[in-house]
This record gives structure tokens, C-alpha cells and sequence, in this order.
């Protein structure tokens, strides 16, 4: 999902760049030529169409000139909606202002960070700032909030609008209730100077999470030096080195790329305290509380530990981590059949610098019903950072390539395939703890054997890929399962600690006990490992939201899809019961209604480790406690 987001928490064609496709190797499945098809760009054209198809996005120039437009509209739309009578009308006007924001805000945010020329990036970076500025002035504007009130408060009117609407109505006036505009002014002021201060603690936050450690050389022997950056004296390590093969790379950079940094430690304990101290103003008990209302989780109340596997156990997969060391060591349209074009998908599959290296879906705009009745198709991005074809193969997949395609796509499909009355909720819009069950969903799918035989070929020989490589991939995945299972349990588990009650101790003592309580493997001194735990920030007091959408997907994938994978029924169902709706029902409702009931704790509980071994004992634990 976009990081722009969560600075979007009120208002929430095809590309200038064509592409001409030649084919190499006539044995190759569709999917297998898209993957190999040569890419030359049309400058001509790029020029003349713009980014996306916005003509004004032929130039940087352009961006001032989309931004003033949604701005002036945006004008209008505020006028209208604090002029009109509370109505249906209401809700469409504020999804109007929504969608005249973030058509300009998630279009931007992928460019600050996607394009290769940094004049792009730098003008696409001013923008977001600007629009981000206009969403705090809106967010504390107490007439916008007082026409969406008089809807709301006026019962009679609400129980004629359809459920999505009132849903979305609903949404709107969260958004302004986290941010304070039921406060008095000083307090409203108070709340805005700490969304300032979140916002610069966050980014500082994250600056320093992926910034690299430096020690002097003589303090490592010399036959390592080579596998990190050498700078004059100095070797710089900027990551675990988790693959190395040298058991004492691995050691050295653990050490060192975790070690404790004092100015970090103060960034993340006063991140922390802000979160509290916002959370507490706008009338909640802790950030963990004002973060889950509204999600699936309900609150933070609960969280689930898994222990004690009768058959298998992290203790185990720690035992058999030791023996293994011990031994190894000396661009397209969406089209339907009958519906017609859906949305456009632009792929951004191959690596290239200055590229962020992680795989991700952008929103870049979306879906919504227009005043003609027509419906405004979404349109989003891939980006991935596959290898570049060359003279002698094509781009060749692993198998963590395939499933990461399978991931993101699922995010794109949920974009394609809602069809709700508001963008406010289209598509991923929708609660963090559900976002992600499409995408983890179809991980599934890019493993069983079913759904990789209708495309998978030797790239030679054009042989399909053995069942019996895809059966012992599959195999492969549940080694170690069991641990990073529990490993995710104790991040999940951290995350809530922080997020909860304010503590008394250091956050290194919180995860030195966390880590005891919930890993198993022992705290390595003198380090800080929570100063590289960046999802803090993106996904604070919401970091279960992966164990959460994984069990739902995992009872989707076995009561529905695992019985036939192709199955069209099933698909349209799925379709029409969970994707189709965003974030435009209540999250359990859609679970449900393709699972036709509602599950239990136990249930998820089940579907969380049903994978990894079908005898297991749990307990749960209230994670305040």
C-alpha cells in the first residue's frame, strides 16, 4: 500500500511510456514471454502523454500544475460540503475531496520514490509535502467536520443510506476524531504539533534503521574484510549478512549492525511517548487501543502465543539450525470476458539504481462511481526488482521471485476487483489486519502444483516444471516454520508491549523479556535490535496484522480453494464476497461470508500452524499483562 497513507488518514490511461514487445523464443508460455519481452521506450510519445497518461506530467513543471488544480478543487469541494443539506450527497462530496487529493498524493508518492530522474522525484516529494499540508489544515477544520456530524446525528436520514455509505460516513468521521477535532483549540494546536513531531521522529526513525555501522578495521581479522564495504580504516556493515556462507560474517555484522546506538534509542522512546501522549489526548487509552479500533483485532487486548508443539517445536528448529551448521561449515490492462476493462496494471518488474529494493503495489488511483453513472477504473503499480533478461536467457525466476510476484499481484487484484461507490474504501483501502489476506492468499496459489503447471516451462526445452520439484519446494518452506512462526509472535508481541501502557524500563529491557518469554533464542549483549524494527513505524500496535491475515487466507485457501484451485465458482465467489467490497464492509463480515461462519479464536489459532504441524497445544495471554 502507499506510504502516503497514514499522512492521509482523512481524504483518502494507460502509461506515456509504450512499450514494443518482441518475442524470442516461440516455446515459452504467455506468461513466460511478458517476462522476456524486450522493452524499448518511445520518447516521443513518453513526452507527449505524461506520466500515467497526465498530459501535465510531460515535465516536472507539470506537478505545480495538477496540485493547484486539486487544490482549487478542493476549494469548492469544502464550500459544497459545509453548504449542503445532510444527505448522501454529504459522503459523496467528501469522497470527491478525497479522491481530488489522492489522485495527486498517490501518484506522487510512487514517483518520489520510483523514478529514475531525481528532478522528478524532487518535484514529486514537494508535492506530497504540499498536499500533506492542506490535509492537516482539512483534518482541523470544524466546519467540514460539523456538515459530516448533522449527517450522522440525524438518525433518520442515516437509516435510509445503503450500508456502504454509512460505512463510509463513519470512516470520514474516525478520521477526524483521531485527530482531534473534538478537543478545544489548544488541544487541537497540541495534536497537530505532535503529528509535526511524529511525522520528522518517524522519518528520523527510519533514516536510521537501514543507515550502516562502522568499525575500525583492525578490530576485524583481515579474510573478512571483503565481504563488507571498506572505507579507509574502516569497514562498513548495513545489514545481518544472513546468507553468508562464514558463520563469522554472519557473527560480525549481527553484532555490529545491532549494536546500540544511543541517539536511536532516544528517537524510538520518544517516538513511543508522542504516540502515547496523542493517543491519550484524542481519548484513548494507549496508541495500541486508537491504532485497532475499527480493525478486525477490535482491540489489543488479546494476543496469541503458540507453545508447546506436541511434534514440533522451535526448539527443534533451533536444533536442527546448529546440526546444519555444524555440517556445512568446515505493463498491462485488466480485461473481463463480459465486464470489459477493469483497471490498468503498470509493471515495474526490473531492477534498476537508485530503485528501492523492496517489492511493492501502489495505489495510483482509485476506483470510485461517477456522477454519469461511468466508474472510475483503478489504476496501480508493481514494482519489483527482478534481474534483466540478457543475450543467452531470459529473466529466470526463483521461487522467492514467484511467490513475491503471486504476493503483490494479489494486492492488484484486490485494486482491480473492488467495485465500491467510494475510493475512500477501494480496493487496499481498507483495514490493516485485512489488506494483506489477498496477497498472502495468493502465496498459496504460486505453490501448488495446479496453478504453476498451466505456466512454468524450461526455458529450452519448454518441459513443464516436475511435480515432484514443486512437492519438495513446498516441503522446503515448512523447515524452520515452526520458529519463524513463533519469531513473528514475538515481533507481533513486542510491537503491542511498546505501543500498550507506558513502561518504566528501557525498550531493551522490554525485549530482553519479550525475547525470553517468547523466542527462545538467547539476547546477544549490547545490542538493539528494535532500532532496526522499521515497521514500528509504518505498522505500529499493528505488526500481528501479518499472523492475522495469514490464518484468515490460510482458512480460505483450505475450505475453499485448496480442493480446486482454478475452480471459476469459487473465484467469482471469493470475488464477490471479499475483494469486491475494499474496505466498504466490516472486515469480518467478508471472512464470514466466504467462510460462511464466523471463526473462533481457535480457529485462527489452528489456521496459523495447521501448515506447519496439526498437533499443537496454545494459550492465549493479554498482552498488557
Amino acid at each position: 500500500m502507499s506510504a502516503y497513507n497514514p499522512l492521509l488518514r482523512l481524504l483518502r490511461a494507460r502509461s506515456a511510456v509504450t512499450l514494443r514487445l518482441c518475442r524470442k523464443v516461440t516455446t515459452w508460455s504467455p506468461v513466460g514471454a511478458a517476462f522476456n519481452a524486450q522493452a524499448v521506450r518511445r520518447s516521443d510519445l513518453f513526452r507527449k502523454n505524461g506520466l500515467f497518461g497526465v498530459p501535465e506530467l510531460s515535465s516536472t513543471e507539470g506537478f505545480d500544475v495538477i496540485q493547484e488544480r486539486a487544490l482549487l478543487e478542493t476549494d469548492q469541494l469544502v464550500e459544497k460540503a459545509c453548504s449542503s443539506s445532510p444527505g448522501a450527497v454529504t459522503v459523496e462530496t467528501f469522497d470527491k475531496l478525497s479522491d481530488s487529493l489522492c489522485r495527486v498524493a498517490d501518484l506522487a508518492d510512487f514517483i518520489k520514490v520510483a523514478h529514475p530522474d531525481p528532478l522528478y522525484r524532487e518535484a514529486a516529494e514537494k508535492t506530497c509535502i504540499n498536499i500533506g499540508t492542506t490535509v492537516e489544515k482539512l483534518n482541523t477544520n470544524v466546519e467540514l467536520c460539523k456538515s459530516l456530524k448533522n449527517l450522522l446525528d440525524n438518525e433518520e436520514i442515516m437509516a435510509k443510506l445503503d450500508p456502504e455509505t454509512r460505512r463510509v460516513a463513519e470512516l470520514f468521521m474516525f478520521d477526524f476524531e483521531i485527530s482531534g477535532i473534538h478537543l478545544d483549540e489548544k488541544q487541537r494546536k497540541e495534536v497537530v504539533n505532535l503529528n509535526v513531531r511524529l511525522l520528522d521522529l518517524s522519518n528520523k526513525f527510519l533514516m536510521g534503521c537501514h543507515m550502516p555501522n562502522r568499525i575500525d578495521k583492525r578490530a576485524l581479522p583481515h579474510h573478512i574484510h571483503q565481504h563488507f564495504i571498506n572505507e579507509g580504516n574502516y569497514v562498513q556493515i548495513g545489514g545481518l549478512h544472513a546468507d553468508a556462507p562464514d558463520d563469522l560474517v554472519r557473527e560480525v555484522a549481527y553484532r555490529i549492525f545491532l549494536y546500540s546506538n544511543g541517539e536511536m534509542m532516544h528517537t524510538l522512546e520518544e517516538l513511543l511517548s508522542c504516540r502515547n501522549k496523542l493517543a491519550r489526548l484524542v481519548g484513548y487509552q494507549s496508541y495500541s487501543h486508537r491504532a485497532l479500533k475499527g480493525t478486525m483485532a477490535k482491540s489489543p487486548g488479546k494476543a496469541v502465543i503458540l507453545k508447546d508443539y506436541s511434534l514440533h517445536s522451535p526448539e527443534e528448529d533451533f536444533e536442527m539450525m546448529k546440526d546444519m551448521k555444524t555440517k556445512f561449515n568446515p505493463r498491462n490492462a485488466v480485461v473481463h470476458e463480459t465486464e470489459g476493462l477493469l483497471g490498468y496494471i503498470y509493471c515495474d518488474f526490473f531492477y534498476r539504481p537508485d530503485k528501492p529494493h523492496q517489492d511493492c503495489h501502489f495505489t495510483i488511483r482509485g476506483g470510485r462511481l461517477l456522477d454519469d453513472g461511468q466508474y472510475q477504473l483503478p489504476v496501480v503499480v508493481l514494482m519489483l526488482n527482478l534481474p534483466h533478461p540478457t543475450r543467452s536467457a531470459p529473466t529466470l525466476l526463483t521461487p522467492a521471485m514467484m511467490e513475491n510476484l503471486f504476493h503483490e499481484m494479489g494486492h492488484a487484484m484486490h485494486s482491480m476487483l473492488g467495485r465500491t461507490r467510494y475510493q475512500h474504501v477501494t480496493g487496499t483501502r481498507c483495514v490493516t489486519d485485512f489488506a494483506e489476506v489477498p496477497s498472502i492468499l495468493m502465496e498459496y496459489f504460486a505453490t501448488d502444483y495446479r496453478v504453476i503447471n498451466q505456466f512454468a516451462r524450461h526455458y529450452q526445452t519448454g518441459q513443464p516444471l516436475p511435480q515432484s520439484m514443486v512437492a519438495r519446494l513446498c516441503e522446503s518452506k515448512k523447515v524452520c516454520g515452526a520458529a519463524d512462526t513463533q519469531l513473528q509472535i514475538f515481533y507481533a508481541v513486542l510491537d503491542q508491549i511498546y505501543h500498550g501502557k507506558p513502561q518504566s524500563r528501557s525498550t531493551t529491557d522490554i525485549l530482553i523479556d519479550m525475547q525470553q518469554k517468547y523466542y527462545g533464542l538467547p539476547y546477544v549483549p549490547n545490542t538493539a535490535w528494535q532500532l532496526r524494527f522499521s515497521h514500528l513505524v509504518g505498522y505500529g500496535a499493528k505488526y500481528y496484522s501479518y499472523l492475522m491475515s495469514r490464518a484468515v487466507a490460510s482458512m480460505v485457501w483450505r475450505q475453499c480453494f485448496h480442493k480446486d484451485p482454478l475452480s471459476r465458482e469459487t473465484g467469482e465467489r471469493y470475488r464477490r464476497e471479499m475483494l469486491a467490497h475494499g474496505g466498504g464492509k466490516e472486515p469480518m463480515l467478508m471472512v464470514e461470508g466466504m467462510l460462511q461462519k464466523r471463526p473462533s479464536t481457535e480457529d485462527f489459532v489452528d489456521a496459523l500452524v495447521s501448515d506447519l504441524d496439526p498437533d499443537f497445544e496454545t494459550f492465549i495471554m493479554d498482552s498488557d499483562g
